[in-house]
């Protein structure tokens, strides 16, 4: 469509009764790639529309140095090809944004899907015409298009978290955001450098810049429980056994409670002596990943004296790395319990604050108070700065989502439906907005995004599959059901030590004014595909169906 004929209002109905698309997915990363094959499959004439220049969302952004995957390589990875998964190879247990970016490439590339998708083409407005039963999208361009379906595939991390810090505008140094790193290599030698934040994205990132930088401070709000990756090249012999166990791993992430390929330990803390306790906690640091949270225990997320132990385990392993007592207490969580906070994976970050470079500062003991022009002051100290990285984490799940001016029946929009928090079915479908369908949105597990983004599409794809062949134009939930599914939401989270950290964004407590609500079902992913299945199975008896 050109541009000329695009100033008309995203809610005009259009004057030919057909639209220009079956469907329309916004976002080219994991889950909007993974929406573009299932709705092919489908035969379904689909666009898919891309802010970047290319395909990768999440890696397309999140550039920065050490930037890596906490989920292991041929997890975070597509199920829907075997063609797919014996040609790519992985180099990494781990793998580097570069190389995720690579696979997604990849997977375009492979399955011809650039023809179907338009690059460096943001979203401004989609608006739903009850008389036309159709989703009118208008881009920032002026570009206007209609769909029957509008799937929404933006991604939980995709909306970067600058603070307001009082007096920035008078620093005149560099300066960069973690979630969004430019595509130029930035050069950190020989310079002084101030990391603002120490959440997954700076667990990352600070031990890598600690190598060039001159001098590096890192200013804490709050420490983590950062868990060992144990990262290590891959070799053809490991390939080629997750090859030939591809068909059970799949399967075993589907029924995990977060997606990915452990086992559950089939016991308690309660269960075994201390010093038992103590050596399953030993071998599950040692062999690394999440292990620690789900192969050691089961009952870690649920029992707060069994967290107690394993969390403070964790503490005295960072007693041990770092070398001054001072600095392991400050960096030793104290105040929420063992994923309260999502805990990252980290790549030798203890140990980098045994470097003489680096420097760890409380801002809790003196808080942030401004910017000079060649610093930042802490309390009443200046910290000099040639560089300033803010890793200071997203607007999470909802945040991409209420940028864009979403419409439903009788002009509502989301922002305004979602003023204390966001409403669901199952993390993908909203009242009042037929036929918007969401991939890992609100109230979808938090887990390994893959296999979620693949449950999640193949969902869809049913309901549009039904909808169609029973004749019907559109579905919706009912607002009893989205209630329900919100009451539930607020249940399993209560069961668990999640609720005991405010602060964290698995419950919006990082994004100062918005509403504190559970922002992620923690039933595990195997239960909600049961759900998932459930309600398809009852023949969406929970949908209003038209």
């Amino acid at each position: 469509m050109s541009n000329a004929a695009t100033t008309a209002s995203p809610s005009t109905p259009s004057q030919a009764s057909a639209t220009d698309f079956d469907a329309i997915v916004i976002g080219a990363g994991f889950g909007g790639l993974r929406a573009l094959h299932e709705l092919r499959e489908l035969g379904l004439r689909t666009r898919v529309i891309e802010a970047g220049s290319d395909v990768g969302g999440t890696w397309y952004y999140n550039r920065y140095p050490g930037a890596r995957t906490d989920s292991e390589a041929w997890l975070y990875a597509y199920s829907f090809s075997k063609e797919i998964q014996d040609t790519w190879n992985w180099s990494e247990r781990f793998p580097s944004w570069d190389e995720s970016l690579a696979y997604l490439r990849y997977v375009a590339d492979f399955c011809d899907m650039r023809r179907d998708i338009q690059f460096n083409t943001r979203v401004k407005a989609s608006h739903y015409d009850e008389v036309g039963n159709q989703w009118t999208v208008l881009t920032e361009a002026g570009e206007r298009f209609t769909a029957t379906y509008l799937i929404a595939a933006t991604g939980p991390l995709s909306t970067p978290y600058k603070p307001d810090f009082p007096g920035f505008e008078n620093y005149k140094g560099e300066w960069y955001l973690t979630g969004n790193w430019p595509h130029e290599p930035v050069d950190f030698a020989n310079k002084r450098v101030v990391v603002i934040g120490t959440g997954a994205t700076a667990v990352q990132l600070i031990p890598i810049v600690a190598e060039a930088a001159s001098q590096l401070t890192v200013l804490q709000r709050t420490p983590n429980y950062v868990l060992p990756a144990r990262n290590a090249p891959m070799n053809d012999y490991q390939r080629a056994a997750i090859r030939r166990n591809y068909d059970k791993i799949w399967a075993r992430t589907r029924e995990q409670a977060f997606g990915f390929d452990f086992d559950d330990a089939g016991r308690n803390v309660a269960d075994v002596s201390p010093e038992e306790c103590q050596r399953i906690l030993e071998r599950a640091w040692e062999v690394g990943t999440f292990r620690i949270l789900f192969e050691a225990f089961d009952d870690l997320f649920t029992n707060p004296a069994a967290n107690a132990v394993a969390a403070e385990f964790v503490r005295n392993k960072i007693r041990a790395i770092v070398k001054d007592p001072a600095t392991a207490e400050l960096l030793c969580p104290k105040d929420y319990p063992l994923g309260a906070k999502r805990p990252p994976l980290g790549h030798f970050y203890y140990e980098t604050f045994n470097r003489e470079n680096v420097k760890l500062v409380d801002v809790n003991q003196a808080p942030i108070r401004g910017f000079t022009a060649g610093g930042i002051m802490v309390g009443a100290t200046e910290f000099p700065a040639d560089i300033i990285v803010f890793a200071t984490g997203f607007d999470a799940v909802t945040g991409t989502l209420l940028r864009v001016d979403i419409r439903g029946r009788g002009g509502k929009t989301l922002a305004e439906h979602w003023r204390d928090g966001p409403r669901t079915h199952l993390g993908m479908t909203v009242d009042g907005f037929p036929n918007l369908f969401l991939v890992g949105g609100p109230q979808s597990p938090f887990a390994n995004i893959p296999v979620i983004i693949d449950g999640c599409v193949d969902w869809i794809g049913r309901a549009v599959k039904h909808l169609r062949g029973s004749g019907k134009k559109s579905i919706e939930p009912t607002a009893k059901a989205v209630a329900d599914w919100g009451a539930h939401m607020q249940t399993l989270v209560d069961m668990t030590v999640l609720p005991q950290s405010p602060g964290s964004w698995f419950m919006g407590g990082n994004i100062p004014g918005k509403p504190r609500v559970v922002l992620f079902y923690f039933g595990g992913a195997g239960n909600y595909r049961k759900e998932c299945e459930a309600a398809r199975e009852n023949g969406f008896s929970d949908f209003a169906i038209a």
